[in-house]
């Protein structure tokens, strides 16, 4: 086996990821024309793209009723925090949620977001949606 010059993209993996739609996660081969990349651990509920990573988890703990900024891209809802290297956006109205963390490096950060549509949208949702 060839190793690449980057090494695996060290991710946790979320409490929820054990759920059937985290479990057989349809991550993207690509995400914005970049490759995906091994993750440490390696678990198909994670994924990463890039360098520095796009990193997703599916499993996270899904946001309750907010106020907060709600964005919608293809139909998934999502909720943006602004970290102090980049964006975390949570899906919204999905539990368990998906966790997509954007470096600041990809501004802007929303155009990202479509090639997590399938994996948002095969969780269940919960009744909540964006306003």
């Amino acid at each position: 086996m060839l190793s690449g010059c980057s090494s695996a993209v060290d991710v946790s993996v979320p409490g929820g990821a054990g759920a059937p739609a985290c479990a057989s996660a349809a991550w993207p081969t690509t995400v914005s024309g970049m490759d995906r990349r091994d993750t440490d651990p390696a678990d198909p509920a994670v994924a990463a793209w890039g360098d520095p990573a796009v990193v997703a988890r599916c499993g996270v703990a899904a946001p309750g009723p907010t106020d907060t900024e709600c964005v919608e891209v293809d139909g998934v809802g999502w909720i943006p925090e602004a970290l102090s290297d980049g964006t975390r956006f949570t899906s919204f109205g999905t539990e368990p949620a998906v966790e997509v963390l954007v470096p600041g490096d990809y501004d802007p950060a929303p155009l990202l977001l479509p090639a997590f549509d399938a994996v948002a949208k095969a969780l269940p949702r919960n009744g909540l949606e964006c306003r």
